[in-house]
């Protein structure tokens, strides 16, 4: 939908009228200083009117009007998807779903926010306000007390860290165990060998790994006393102005099982495009919000390259190793010409179904997509698309 004439105009008035006042230094700050309120409170401000989008967020909009179009034939799935530039929304795609409030699964987007909660309740603990104290580089075991006994003492050598980059060896999806629970199942109790058995030994493969954030899930409830979804939505979700959410739940399984394993939500959530494109945001801010680091700088600046040694490519879908952060990816870094056209500083997170989160400080760009599906899709497609579109 096209704004009237007049309201471009008054836009691009505005603009203008920045631009007078404003040295180009002050210009860029006014920029970076913008944080959008909650969707119930006017939401993330727009930019419909071509002559603004091309002048204030620097986008070409023949290119953005390309994007949209690819976007509706590249599946026949419902969606939503958002372009932020420079703060301002200049495309945003519906088909079916509400970019505003369809908060359905989003598949392993999942993964890149449980990191990114999992750093804030790092550097919380640091300071002596959670139970216990933790870093990435600690065993993530000793923050696993339902785990025990462990079913491959291997698993006493796993750090958080490797939960989070695939390297920990935890039933990996390439043995093609579902990723599901309950608890007694993901712990690896109930005597099925591709949760009992690591695949591997620590830190000497690369296998994209469900089960793994499973377990940093605990890690976070049993660092800060609360549980995942309770910690993630105090302290990232309220903060940023997200307003619409879900998580998945396991049970703990078995006779005992609820007694011994407890209910706990594990990372799996959903949320809309809109408010995915919030975490994106402050990611790309370096973590801040307004005046509050809400998301700590290390981790922002430790998510930009591989944080393991693994150079064989991933298990399962055979990706290269070195395209795996704390949750979040590196595409710029895959093989066979899927990097190509696309920053060294690209993080994102592709969810089966086409869902997609990602940010790029260098052209200081977001975009998200949510369907809530299955399936697979072109992701790096819709990076590269989006970055082509920056006016150079």
């Amino acid at each position: 939908m096209k704004r009237p004439i007049a309201t471009c105009r008054k836009q691009t008035m505005k603009a203008m009228f920045l631009t007078v006042l404003l040295t180009p230094p002050a210009l860029a700050a006014y920029g970076a200083d913008y944080f959008p309120p909650p969707e119930s409170a006017g939401g993330w401000r727009a930019l419909n009117c071509a002559e603004d989008i091309r002048r204030i967020a620097g986008m070409d909009p023949a290119k953005l009007d390309a994007l949209k179009q690819w976007l509706l034939e590249s599946d026949k799935r419902n969606f939503a998807a958002v372009v932020v530039r420079r703060g301002y929304v200049v495309l945003e795609v519906e088909r079916g779903n509400s970019a505003k409030t369809d908060a359905r699964r989003v598949a392993s987007v999942s993964k890149a926010v449980c990191a990114t909660v999992l750093a804030i309740a790092a550097e919380q603990s640091q300071h002596g306000v959670t139970p216990k104290t933790m870093r990435f580089d600690d065993p993530a075991f000793d923050f696993i007390p339902q785990a025990q006994p462990l079913s491959d003492p291997r698993k006493a050598n796993i750090t958080v860290k490797q939960l989070l980059n695939h390297t920990s060896g935890i039933t990996p999806e390439a043995t093609g165990a579902k990723n599901q629970g309950p608890w007694q199942h993901v712990l690896g109790h109930d005597g099925d060998p591709l949760t009992a058995k690591l695949a591997f030994d620590p830190g000497t493969k690369c296998g994209y790994s469900s089960f793994a954030l499973y377990h940093a899930s605990l890690v976070c409830e049993n660092v800060t006393g609360k549980p995942y979804d309770q910690f993630a939505i105090e302290t990232l979700f309220r903060p940023l102005g997200v307003e619409h959410w879900t998580f998945e739940v396991f049970e703990g399984g078995g006779p005992d099982g609820h007694v011994r394993y407890g209910r706990h939500p594990s990372h799996s959530m959903g949320m809309p495009a809109r408010d995915l494109a919030r975490i994106a945001y402050c990611l790309l801010r370096g973590g801040r919000w307004q005046d509050k680091q809400v998301v700590p700088r290390w981790f922002v600046d430790e998510t930009a390259a591989p944080t393991h040694h693994v150079k064989e490519p991933e298990l399962r879908f055979q990706r290269a190793a070195e395209s795996f952060s704390h949750g979040w990816e590196l595409p710029a870094r895959l093989t066979d010409g899927r990097g190509v056209g696309i920053p060294q500083d690209a993080r994102f997170k592709p969810g089966s179904g086409g869902q997609l989160i990602a940010f790029v400080p260098s052209l200081d760009l977001v975009i998200a997509r949510q369907t809530g599906s299955s399936g697979s899709w072109d992701y790096e497609q819709y990076l590269r698309l989006a970055c082509d579109a920056v006016v150079k």
